[in-house]
């Protein structure tokens, strides 16, 4: 029994070895090394990238020279893989979206921070993007940690926002069912009846809570008047667009990234028209959300950077100028 320990260990420490983990900011991402995603993971080498994703919240890797076939293996190693009901799929790989933007077609409704479909009871774990065309300039995608961003809220706010909830919609696509198409919308609003998410999520494997509200999908908060609710969502929602919680991923050829749909938002910059960039994409089914439970109380679970305290009024440190005295 001992030496089958002994065993796993050394399989573990060798995988370690063969993987490289590097963080990038100080609060997300990192990249990985010494992963060819044309061979099947080992379970220790899995384990490395799968704690990388949760820990990091996006991972990187570059030069992937795979397949859809490799892609959606490696994205069916974190679970069943889904499929979009609004998004230009392959025919026959429902579970593959093509992203292909041209002066013929120009880029539509990613350049707005957002969770990916939300809309639903049980939004995706994760989503995997890889780069097949790349424009010479810009196209970048930027990601913000929402456990981060949640951190950098006052104890005040966060007790505020406890146990709210927030009702989700697929109100980007909409627009597309015109009069004739109106029996399909009510079909599809059926099966994508609006759900109510906690306003903080609580990451299923690290236990860090997120700030769960997107810009794309959310309609209201329950309980409060419009202006309320407005008032308050606008300014959660700007807690995706400070710097120090972002991550900028400057695309190349077989760049491959994968986020935890779970704890991060995205925005794909359209500053590249009329250049083509063309991206396929797979999603891992997820969960349903769940908030805190029980009273309020101050999170203490371990994350990556230190948010910087708010300093109150009148309590600057350090000398005084006359200008600062109020």
């Amino acid at each position: 029994m001992a030496s089958q320990s002994v065993g796993a260990a050394a399989v573990r420490k060798s995988a370690a070895a063969e993987i490289r983990v590097k963080p990038i900011n100080g609060f997300i991402g990192a990249e990985i090394e010494g992963v060819d995603l044309r061979r099947p993971l080992s379970p220790a080498q899995f384990k490395i990238v799968h704690d990388a994703l949760v820990n990091y919240e996006v991972i990187v890797l570059r030069d992937q020279d795979i397949t859809v076939d490799q892609q959606m293996a490696f994205g069916a190693l974190f679970g069943e893989l889904s499929i979009h009901p609004f998004s230009p799929n392959l025919a026959d790989k429902p579970e593959v979206i093509i992203l292909d933007y041209s002066d013929k077609n120009p880029p539509a409704l990613t350049d707005i921070w957002h969770v990916d479909e939300t809309f639903r009871e049980t939004p995706p774990l994760a989503t995997i993007l890889r780069a097949k065309t790349v424009p010479e300039v810009g196209g970048d995608t930027l990601f913000a940690s929402m456990s981060a961003a949640y951190r950098g809220l006052s104890e005040r706010m966060k007790q505020h926002i406890h146990g709210m909830e927030a009702l989700h919609d697929f109100k980007p696509w909409r627009p597309l069912f015109a009069h004739s198409d109106r029996a399909k919308l009510r079909k599809l609003e059926d099966e994508f009846p609006n759900p109510w998410h906690p306003v903080v999520r609580v990451h299923p494997v690290s236990g860090r809570r997120v700030l769960y509200v997107n810009q794309q999908f959310c309609v209201r908060i329950k309980d409060l008047k419009t202006d309320e609710s407005d008032t308050l969502l606008h300014f959660l929602y700007r807690q995706a667009t400070i710097p120090e919680y972002q991550l900028r991923v400057k695309w190349q050829p077989n760049t491959l990234v994968m986020w935890d749909n779970r704890s991060v938002q995205h925005y794909a910059a359209h500053d590249y028209y009329p250049a083509r960039r063309t991206m396929e994409r797979v999603t891992v089914k997820g969960d349903r959300p769940m908030g805190v439970s029980g009273a309020y109380t101050p999170d203490t679970v371990a994350a990556n950077g230190t948010t910087i305290p708010a300093i109150a009024e009148g309590t600057r440190p350090g000398p005084k100028r006359a200008f600062d005295r109020y």
